[in-house]
C-alpha cells in the first residue's frame, strides 16, 4: 500500500543546506549589536578613559582635632558704688554711658551738719592749743615779782608778830594781861607763819617753771581735738564718690533728693579699657595651656589676640571645668556680657590617612568608599588604570578635608575628583 504522507525529509534537509551560507553573515551584525548593547561606559572604557586627579596616600600616626570653648566678656573691674554713711544725695555728677577718669566725682551727700562740727571742733582746738603753749612757756616775770613781793610782805608780818608775842609772855609773866591775850598773839604769829610758807611755795613753783605732766596732759588733749578734726574730714570726704578706676557708668540707679542708707549701690562703674573673657575648658586641656601664652578669642565673628593671665584654681560645679582669664588688648572693645570662643587643638592618637572630601563617595547604611587606582586585569599598563573601591571609616572632617581609616595602604593613589562619574573596573587615566 502506498502512503499518499508527502516525503519531506529529503527536502528539508536541502532547505537546512541551502541556508546555511548566511549564518556568518548574520553572525557579524549579531556580534556588533551586543558590543553596542554593553553600555557606554564599556564602549568608552575600551576606546577614551576618563582623566582623573589623584593624590599619593601617605598614612600618619596622629590629628590633631580642633575644639571650640565658649565662655563670657566680662569687665576686669565692676562696682557698684555707694557711700559709707547715711544722708541726703544732693547731687549726681554723671550720666549713664558717661567715660569717667580715676578720681573724678561722681556724686555729693549734704555735709552742711559736718561742717558746723566741724568748726566748733576747730575752735576748741584753738583755745586747748593756747592753754598748751601757756603752760609750755611757764608763768610771767611778772607773776613771780608779785610772788616774792608777798612772801617778803608776810615775813615782816611774822617778824613783828613774834615781837609781839615776845612781849605778852613777859607781860603775862609779870601779870599784866590775860592768858587769853598771850595766846592771840601767839596764834597769829602761827598763822603768818603758816601763810608765809605757802607763799613761799608758790613763788618757788613759779620759779621752777610748768610741771612736764601738765604740759603733756594738755599736748594730749589738743591731739585728740585735733584726731575728731582728721576724723570729721574723712566722714566729709566720704560724702563724695569718687572714681576708684577709669571706666564708663553703665547704670544709674537713684537721683538727687533721695535719702540713701549706707552701702545702698548709687550708680555701677565698669572698667571700660581692660576686657577679659572668662571661659571654661576641660581640666585635662586646661594643663595644657600656660600663664602667658597667648590665645585667639573670637566674639561675634571677630577675632582679638588676648593673653591667658591666670587659670582658677576651683572647678565649676555646674561643669566641672577650669575657668580661663584671657585678657584682652586695650584696643578690643567687644560688648561686655558677649559670647567669646576659645579654639584649641587636641592631638588624638590614631593610625589614618588624610582624604579630601571630594574624594569620598556614599556608600551604604551611611558608610563611605574612596576610589584608588589599580591595575589593569593584575597587569601594569602604561598610563592606564582600573578603579578599585576601598571602603573607609571617615573619624574627623574640617574644612575640605576628612581623616580617616580603612582599606587603604600607604602609597596608594586616590582619585580626588570627579568620583560621582566613576564605577569599580572603569578604565581611568592619571
Amino acid at each position: 500500500m502506498v502512503s499518499s504522507t508527502p516525503d519531506t525529509t529529503g527536502s528539508n534537509k536541502r532547505i537546512n543546506w541551502r541556508w546555511l551560507w548566511l549564518l556568518p553573515v548574520l553572525a557579524v551584525p549579531a556580534f556588533w549589536l551586543g558590543r553596542f548593547r554593553s553600555g557606554p561606559a564599556v564602549a568608552e572604557n575600551a576606546t577614551t578613559p576618563l582623566p582623573v586627579e589623584t593624590q599619593l596616600l601617605e598614612r600618619v600616626n596622629t590629628y590633631a582635632v580642633e575644639r571650640t570653648y565658649t565662655g563670657e566678656i566680662v569687665a576686669r573691674r565692676s562696682s557698684d558704688l555707694g557711700f559709707e554713711q547715711a544722708g541726703t544725695l544732693v547731687d549726681v555728677l554723671v550720666d549713664e554711658g558717661d567715660a569717667i577718669a580715676t578720681g573724678t566725682p561722681l556724686a555729693r551727700l549734704d555735709t552742711r551738719n559736718l561742717d558746723a562740727q566741724r568748726q566748733q571742733l576747730e575752735a576748741q582746738r584753738r583755745q586747748a592749743q593756747a592753754q598748751f603753749q601757756e603752760l609750755q612757756r611757764g608763768p610771767r616775770q611778772e607773776d613771780i615779782a608779785a610772788a616774792a613781793a608777798a612772801v617778803q610782805d608776810l615775813r615782816a608780818q611774822l617778824e613783828l608778830a613774834r615781837l609781839q608775842q615776845t612781849r605778852r609772855e613777859d607781860l603775862y609773866t609779870q601779870g599784866a594781861i590775860s592768858l587769853e591775850e598771850r595766846d592771840e598773839a601767839a596764834f597769829s604769829a602761827d598763822a603768818l607763819e603758816s601763810r608765809l610758807n605757802q607763799a613761799q611755795s608758790q613763788l618757788n613753783e613759779l620759779n621752777a617753771g610748768t610741771r612736764v605732766e601738765q604740759v603733756s596732759a594738755q599736748n594730749a588733749q589738743v591731739d585728740q581735738i585735733t584726731a575728731s578734726l582728721k576724723n570729721l574730714d574723712v566722714s566729709i570726704s566720704k560724702s563724695v564718690i569718687y572714681a576708684p578706676f577709669d571706666g564708663r557708668v553703665s547704670l544709674r540707679l537713684v537721683d538727687e533728693g533721695v535719702v540713701v542708707s549706707p552701702g545702698q549701690p548709687v550708680m555701677r562703674l565698669v572698667e571700660g579699657n581692660a576686657l577679659e573673657a572668662r571661659i571654661g575648658i576641660p581640666g585635662q586641656m586646661a594643663n595644657r595651656i600656660a600663664v602667658g601664652s597667648n590665645q585667639a578669642i573670637e566674639v561675634n565673628g571677630q577675632l582679638f589676640k588676648g593673653q591667658v593671665t591666670a587659670l582658677l584654681p576651683e572647678l565649676d560645679n555646674a561643669t566641672q571645668t577650669v575657668t580661663v582669664v584671657v585678657t584682652l588688648p586695650n584696643d578690643a572693645q567687644p560688648t561686655i556680657g558677649a559670647t567669646a570662643r576659645l579654639k584649641l587643638q587636641e592631638q588624638q592618637d590614631e593610625i589614618g590617612y588624610w582624604l579630601p572630601t571630594s574624594a569620598l563617595v556614599a556608600g551604604e547604611r551611611g558608610l563611605w568608599s574612596a576610589y584608588v587606582l589599580d591595575k589593569v586585569d593584575g597587569e601594569t599598563v602604561e598610563n592606564l588604570h582600573e578603579v578599585s573601591r576601598r571602603e573607609v571609616e571617615v573619624l574627623y572632617t574640617e574644612s575640605d578635608r576628612a581623616f580617616v581609616r580603612g582599606l587603604l595602604q600607604p602609597g596608594e593613589e586616590i582619585i580626588t575628583s570627579g568620583t560621582h562619574r566613576l564605577v569599580p573596573g572603569q578604565l581611568v587615566q592619571n
